[in-house]
């Protein structure tokens, strides 16, 4: 864990309410798809934890929904103000386990952390494919670069006014060898019993300290509680203990 001063370079929205911020600054902390930072913003006590999205040459990419006072504040943030961010947080996903057709699962914003994931795995040469799951046609982000990579690239949305009606359960494809899921809770747990082999499932829990200090952020698994922000966020399939 680090804690670094970064400089924005980027902070404009992508779609209603999402938004896309690239900050300069140093990356070192940064290793694994899946890992996140978290913000501190003046006027706010708890900073905001942010999936990474990509990084690159000293350029971290992230992308936020707007959904409160803290993401309000952070879209009015403007080009060369400076951000203080702890990096190196979270464990990330395992690559290694991914056979040679694995599939990446991402709701809204939990679509975000599978595009670092997806750049390693296209890149060693791992046949890729990716359901992205949306409320409607205008939430849509994304589709395009997970393309450009190479992956096969199926959309799904709940009104059906773009890509495939329905979840992203009712898109999985029959062959694959692994799977990476992120998005919202109902999301996991649907996409947990949907799957037919193993997988890795990140959650987004909210956080008060973003180090497992504070235990707010507590899933149960089979070897007892484990904490989203030391612990994962990234967490095997198998180990949950869902709550029906």
């Amino acid at each position: 864990m680090k804690n670094t001063i970064f400089t924005i370079i980027e902070n404009r929205p992508l779609v209603p309410s999402i938004f896309r911020m690239k900050l300069y600054g140093d990356t070192s902390a940064i290793h694994n798809p899946g890992e996140f930072v978290n913000i501190r913003l003046h006027g706010f006590y708890l900073r905001r934890p942010i999936s990474v999205c990509c990084v690159d040459d000293g350029v971290l990419t992230l992308i936020y929904k707007v959904v409160g006072a803290g993401t309000e504040a952070m879209s009015e943030l403007s080009i060369g103000d400076p951000l203080e961010l702890l990096t190196g947080l979270g464990n990330g996903y395992d690559l290694s386990a991914s056979g040679a057709r694995p599939l990446l699962i991402g709701g809204g914003v939990g679509v975000p952390p599978l595009y670092e994931l997806a750049r390693r795995l296209t890149a060693s040469d791992r046949r890729v494919s990716a359901v992205l799951g949306f409320n409607r046609a205008d939430e849509v982000f994304y589709e395009h670069h997970f393309s450009a990579l190479g992956c096969d690239v199926t959309v799904t949305t709940v009104d059906g006014s773009y890509g495939v009606r329905g979840y992203v359960t009712d898109a999985l494809p029959d062959d694959y060898t692994y799977f990476y899921a992120c998005g919202p809770l109902p999301m996991l747990k649907a996409a947990a019993r949907s799957t037919v082999t193993a997988g890795e499932l990140s959650f987004e829990e909210r956080m008060g300290c973003g180090f497992g200090a504070c235990m707010g952020c507590t899933i149960r698994t089979k070897n007892g509680s484990k904490r989203v922000c030391k612990d994962g966020p990234v967490l095997h399939k198998e180990e949950i203990l869902w709550d029906d």
